[in-house]
């Protein structure tokens, strides 16, 4: 019987969005893949079985250590090889899942952005790191991908192992594959002026992603900037209605969750975002190459991609009259919006598929490695 690996994470979408590429290498290696996962259920390929976890987002719900129970049992049934855990919430339970089982596997934490920082409230960052370091002991390897994560992971011994990596790797290639008149199609089906600049933001609809900011900044833009705010979330209703409140209903779109990022993007100006914190960003990679410039919030994640007006621009977090400011930047020079572009394309490419994939996979392969040395 072949190696068993298992990935883990708090949704089903955040695997089938960031990890089919490695899925399918281990299988292509001759692995056994199976995954755990809570939220709603979707299809995942290459998986030879799925765990569903009753998760649930607040991290000291009950119902989570209840699913870290169930999960430990998994594991003692099915004696993998190697974890890999993903996301915050399941990456802790993944861990608190391994207490007790006798023959523990290899696990990798990678981190896909800690949520705390050094602006966050005392109590939650302490409660926070503190849980990193009560399973430190059990991560052989953390994985992180941005560089306030890795210098803090290093400093607080959050692993056996602390590797920076450059993201997971992002599939570039749809985006030079988007029909010509998709931007006219899309404006068209929403009713977007021609004329108009438009503003993307594809996020999740919560506290951390922040779209209130940029829905408040709006007030400061001309009559033609229209903003696609896509996805699906908590808040939704709660930023529609503060759009229709600020009597920016036509200004501000809401598609919900949209398949098709490439033609969006396509239909859009200038991309956006107003996150609290990130480890390394999709959406601001996949529109710095899509050729778009991009405005975001000065905070981990962005700044490891942006340097301010090299890249795209940055503005303190939550600052709507300055989020206001920079994207006024762009829509006065046409010049500033084509250098910046240039500049993203060129630097985004070192986060691409092909180039990020065989570091990634290096990375799992060596600690396999050593353990059957060391044995």
């Amino acid at each position: 019987m072949g190696r068993k690996v298992l990935f883990t994470a708090s949704t089903y979408s955040h695997i089938v969005n960031f990890h089919l590429p490695y899925l399918r290498k281990f299988r292509e290696e001759g692995w056994i893949v199976h995954a755990a996962c809570g939220g709603a259920p979707v299809q995942i390929p290459d998986v030879e079985r799925v765990i569903h976890l009753p998760l649930e987002k607040s991290m000291w719900s009950p119902k989570n250590f209840k699913a870290a129970m169930e999960l430990s049992g998994e594991m003692r049934e099915e004696n993998y090889d190697l974890v890999c855990a993903h996301t915050s919430l399941a990456s802790f339970f993944t861990r608190l899942a391994l207490w007790g089982v006798e023959e523990r596997p290899l696990v990798v934490n990678m981190v896909h952005g800690y949520l705390f920082d050094d602006e966050t409230p005392w109590l939650r960052r302490s409660l926070l790191l503190g849980a990193e370091r009560w399973m430190a002991m059990d991560t052989d390897l953390v994985l992180t991908m941005n560089r306030w994560d890795y210098e803090t992971a290093k400093e607080y011994r959050l692993g056996q192992q602390v590797v920076q990596i450059p993201s997971v790797g992002v599939d570039f290639s749809r985006f030079d594959r988007v029909p010509q008149d998709s931007r006219r199609k899309l404006r068209k089906e929403w009713g977007i002026p021609e004329d108009a600049f438009v503003l993307g933001y594809a996020a999740e609809f919560s506290r951390r992603k922040s779209q209130g900011v940029l829905i408040r900044a709006m007030r400061r833009l001309p009559e033609q900037v229209t903003m696609v705010l896509a996805g699906e979330g908590a808040l939704w209703n709660e930023c529609k209605a503060l759009a229709e409140e600020l009597g920016l209903g036509s200004r501000v779109l809401f598609p919900g969750q949209v398949r098709d990022i490439p033609a969006w993007y396509a239909t859009a100006d200038a991309a956006i975002s107003a996150s609290r914190s990130e480890g390394l960003p999709f959406n601001i990679m996949e529109a710095m190459y899509a050729g778009l410039p991009v405005v975001a919030s000065d905070v981990k994640g962005h700044k490891d991609l942006i340097e301010d007006g090299t890249t795209g621009l940055l503005y303190p977090y939550g600052d709507e009259r300055a989020c206001a400011a920079q994207i006024l930047r762009l829509i006065r020079s046409e010049d500033l919006r084509r250098e910046l572009v240039r500049n993203a394309r060129k630097y985004v490419e070192q986060y691409s598929l092909e180039q990020v994939q065989p570091q990634v996979w290096g990375q799992y392969s060596a600690l396999v490695s050593l353990k059957v040395t060391l044995q």
